[in-house]
Formats: structure tokens, sequence, C-alpha cells
């Protein structure tokens, strides 16, 4: 079972705005939340610029070449402090990082129809640079029966990476968090357990900006391991391609309101350690929902998803990783943030994780462990986020859980209760 996340890393770019010329307030209520222009400038392939194009002399029949006129270069420093009511046993609380990330950004139009968001990340725990989140397009637009469709092909490492809306993983809420507290010990496969881990192309569309889809295949794509990949060491080793699916309405109502209502997918088979042998299937369906509500220069934006995930972990079973083949998994989140101009935002949150019981692969262990073997979690995130410029922010952020990992009270099975991972997580985070 892969090991989801309740967090992401997600920013706004200030390449895309010198790019354009307009303020991050254009395509962001407080980053990295996306306003309508803000999804219209992704769907269109990050293209939106004043491009310097250049026709090659000579004859005729030659490309012409079209260049920023500027590096689409920005980096992101991240500082953080987190303390947790109990500490981890043996470490030190008010877990400091600095930085917790350092991020650069390659991030705008390479030409008419072609942009990125690449993302390259120095992790402070692991003291190492990679490979983040990246979106690569190429778009255009035609006419269909007097509509306008917006189409496009699209590279990307991390399933709903590419999404539009902010109710879905990759892009969803909390966008900061701690990651020195502990954490659930399981979500699903789609929840960020394949973030940077595969590689995919896919094709998607807007009709009459109201039906949007969007088709992609992956293939893992190991950071750090063998080429090509035999493998060894990984969880999950796609078999053949994963395809992924998303289908979305949404609808502008009155002037103020504008409302999504979509679904999203997964369907994938895995040799866990290997490229041969017995498989795991991973089957996750999802729904999510985002109202976005203009009240005068306030707004009022609430996100919400729900993921199914019924898998059959057969090779696990065989290698004594679990002790049962069907396993069904259930993850569900909702918040709601109130957005005073584009300097204030407070956000509250709720989450739930939920599924089959297995002592072999859910164990007692100490802080990370289940006693019970349940996955169950469920839980609160209350925010304040103050952005005094719009490329600078300071968060305040609280986690605090009902269930961890199946239980309220020595729910690992050395005594550590759920409200003991409760934590307060402050950030600052600069963008540049």
């Amino acid at each position: 079972m892969a090991v989801g996340l309740l967090s992401a890393a997600a920013w706004a770019v200030p390449s895309f705005s010198r790019q354009t010329g307009f303020p991050c307030s254009t395509c962001h209520t407080t980053p990295p939340e996306l306003t309508a222009f803000g999804r219209q400038f992704k769907l269109n392939g990050y293209t939106l610029t004043n491009m310097k194009t250049v026709q090659a002399p000579g004859k005729g029949n030659q490309a012409g070449l079209q260049l920023n006129s500027f590096l689409p270069l920005s980096v992101m420093f991240q500082i953080s402090d987190s303390l947790t009511r109990t500490a981890i046993p043996g470490t030190q609380n008010n877990a400091v990082e600095f930085p917790q990330q350092l991020s650069l950004f390659l991030a705008g139009a390479w030409s008419t129809h072609a942009g990125s968001f690449m993302q390259i990340t120095y992790s402070g725990p692991g003291d190492h640079l990679s490979m983040d989140n990246t979106d690569i397009r190429f778009a255009n637009q035609a006419k269909l029966g007097g509509k306008t469709l917006v189409y496009g092909l699209d590279f990307n490492n991390n399933p709903t990476v590419e999404d539009l809306w902010n109710s879905t993983p990759a892009w969803g809420f909390p966008y900061i968090s701690s990651d020195s507290a502990p954490g659930p010990i399981t979500g699903a496969l789609i929840d960020g357990g394949l973030a940077q881990d595969v590689a995919g192309v896919g094709v998607y569309g807007m009709y009459d900006d109201h039906l949007y889809l969007d088709v992609t295949a992956y293939r893992s794509m190991h950071l750090g391991g063998a080429e090509p990949p035999d493998g060894n060491g990984f969880g999950i080793n796609i078999h053949g391609v994963a395809p992924y699916a998303r289908l979305a309405w949404q609808q502008q109502m009155g002037s103020n309101t504008l409302f999504e209502i979509g679904g999203y997918g997964l369907y994938l088979r895995s040799y866990p350690n290997a490229i041969t042998g017995p498989r795991d299937t991973y089957r996750d369906i999802a729904a999510d929902f985002t109202i976005d509500q203009q009240l005068g220069a306030n707004q009022l934006s609430i996100y919400g998803t729900d993921i199914y995930e019924h898998s059959n972990l057969d090779a696990s079973l065989i290698a004594g990783a679990a002790g049962l083949s069907v396993h069904k998994l259930n993850t569900a989140r909702a918040n709601a943030t109130y957005h005073w101009g584009d300097r204030y935002a407070a956000t509250a949150g709720v989450f739930g994780i939920s599924g089959t019981t297995d002592s072999t692969l859910f164990g007692p262990n100490p802080v990370s462990g289940s006693l019970s073997g349940s996955p169950q979690s469920d839980g609160y995130i209350m925010q304040f986020a103050y952005w005094p410029w719009q490329n600078i922010n300071f968060t305040a952020q609280y986690t605090g859980y009902w269930k961890f990992n199946g239980g309220g009270t020595n729910y690992d099975g050395s005594g550590r209760n759920a409200t003991d991972n409760n934590t307060i997580y402050l950030a600052g985070w600069f963008i540049f």
C-alpha cells in the first residue's frame, strides 16, 4: 500500500508575473489557489506573454524563433518550525528547518503554444536536490459547433498536477505543512503516492469553458533508480501503462459564483520490488467539487474530494507484506477559505482516512504504527495566512487528530495517543 501525504508543495511563480506583466493576484486569490483567469492561463499552456518573434533570414519554409525577453526563472525559499503536542521519543521538539525547501522554477512560455511549470527542489531533511512537480504543455484553440475548444498535449510527473482546480491532490489544501510531524500510515495511491516517481503523457481539452477532459498514461520513472529500471527497492513498478482520466464541469452562476464538479481516477498494475512476477492492482476512483463565491473585494472558496481505492495485493500477500489480498481505502477532505482581499486568508478543513484492517500491512510500531491494524485517521486543520506582499507569506497552522492509525489512545502499541501528534506549524516562504 502506498503511503500518501496530507500535504503538497505548491507555489505561485513570479516568472509568470514578469512574463505577463500582471500581479500575482490576477491568477491567484492567495497563492497557490487559482482564479478563473489563472485556470485559463494554465489551460492555455502558460503562454500569455509578449513574445519576440524573429524570422530567420533567407528563403521561406524556415522556422521562426520565438523567445521570451527574459529567462523564465524564479526561486522559492521556505523556512519553518514544527511543534508536536508530545515530542517523538528520542527527538528534539520544535523542529526548525532552514530551509525546509529551496526551489528553483523554470516556468513560462517556450513559444506561442508551448510552456512549462518545472520545479527543482532542495529538501532540508533529505539534504539533496531533486526534480519536483513538473507540467509541460502544448496548447491550441479551435472552433467546434460554434464554441471554443482549448486542447493540448501535456507531460507531467505527478497525477493531478496538471489539473486546473485546487480540489484534487497535487494542488489541494494544505498547500504547505510540516514534514517532520508524524502523518497517517497510508493514503490512496493517487493521493501523492506516485508524485515524482512517474512520467506521463496525456491529452486534454476544455469545451466552451464548461466541459473538461484529460486522459494521461503513466510509466514508472524512479529518480535515483537504475536505467533501464530493474524495479529493485521500489514498491510500485508499473506493468505496461497506468491510465489516468479526469472529467469535470464548471459553471458560472450569476456574476459572483463559480461551481465545479467532477471526477478522476487511476488504474495501475504493479510488480513490487521487481519488474516481473506476481502483481498488485490498484483502482482509484474519486469525486471533487469547487465553489468560488465572490463577496465584494473578498472571496469564499470551498473545496472537497472523496477518493475510493480498491486494491488486490496479491504480490504483497505472497511476499508476506500484507495479511489480506483485497483492501479498500477511503480518503475524504473538505476545506473552506475566506480571503480578505489578497493579503489575509483563514482556512478550516477536515479530513478522514478509513479502510480494511490488516495487522500485517499496518502493524504496531512506535509513533508510526497501528496497534489495531486499522488505517483510520481523522482530524482537522486550522490555518491563517498573511501576505504582506504578494511574493512573501507567513503561515500559522494547527493540525489536530481525533484518531490516528486506528485509535485515539495507545494507537501504536507503545503508549502514544492520537492527540500527541497534534502539530503547530509556523512557516515563512519567499518567492522572487
